[in-house]
């Protein structure tokens, strides 16, 4: 299975080099697509490159990129395994590309449990399903915050109380928060309905992890689930856990079993 890779930052970088290595038995890196920096091996200068050295290709480099460039991936017929899954919180977006001659795959990244998730929702309309998200509060600056708030939330120190930045729709946090809530589109798109979902979003500076607490109902049971991941160190926005999901999502791909 041959792999590309667009983008070559924490995630794209950390994915493309384990594959160099060997780490995905049945796949290799073929392309690298990115913007800028020094030469990489397997780079390539366009999608269009991208896309003839692929048999799938793992978007790594942020929502613009998937909107950019992700209908002419799969158009192509290629697989795409998606990241920047906040970009799907365009209607249309999501739309175009789950009709598209390639299949979109939407990687889990930092979260757990959405078989279970999924599972529940076939028995009937999810209730009650949230999504407690607390980070570091640096890694939560935006460009649309204001100079003396985004100084504040750079600025917490551990003993200070965390600050609620948002507590409303995975639509909104998704859109409002593009390299932090990725995890708020995977949880509403597995629970099957954006509207169904609701997150909190927190700046807390006593917690050295990210943490996601999620809680729903159905017809089947009520459940509670929680995951503490490290930050990644090369970006504290996103979660050291997520190259290694994308990197399982790859070799599920190649693997002849699996546990689902």
């Amino acid at each position: 299975m041959r792999v590309g890779v667009l983008g070559h930052g924490a995630i794209g970088a950390r994915v493309a080099g384990v594959l160099r290595e060997g780490g995905v038995p049945g796949a290799e890196l073929s392309a690298v697509l990115r913007r800028g920096g020094g030469a990489v091996p397997e780079e390539v200068r366009g999608v269009r490159e991208l896309v003839e050295a692929a048999d799938v290709v793992v978007e790594a480099a942020g929502q613009g990129a998937l909107r950019e460039y992700g209908p002419e991936i799969l158009d192509a017929g290629r697989d795409l395994v998606a990241v920047s899954v906040g970009a799907l919180a365009d209607d249309a977006l999501f739309d175009r590309l789950s009709k598209a001659k390639g299949r979109l795959l939407v990687c889990q990244g930092a979260l757990g449990g959405l078989d279970v998730v999924r599972a529940a929702a076939m028995g009937g309309p999810l209730t009650a399903v949230r999504l407690t998200s607390s980070k570091a509060p640096g890694s939560l600056v935006q460009p649309w915050m204001d100079e003396e708030f985004a100084h504040r939330l750079r600025t917490l120190k551990p003993g200070d109380e965390p600050v609620v930045l948002h507590d409303g729709s995975a639509r909104e946090a998704a859109e409002r928060f593009p390299k932090n809530a990725n995890v708020a589109a995977t949880l509403a798109l597995a629970a099957g309905d954006w509207d169904a979902v609701q997150v909190r979003l927190v700046a807390d500076p006593c917690t050295s992890m990210t943490r996601h607490v999620v809680e729903f109902a159905g017809a089947v049971g009520q459940y509670r689930f929680e995951l503490a991941n490290l930050p990644d160190p090369d970006n504290p926005a996103t979660s050291g856990l997520v190259p290694y999901a994308v990197l399982r999502t790859l070799g599920d791909l190649g693997a002849s079993w699996k546990v689902a």
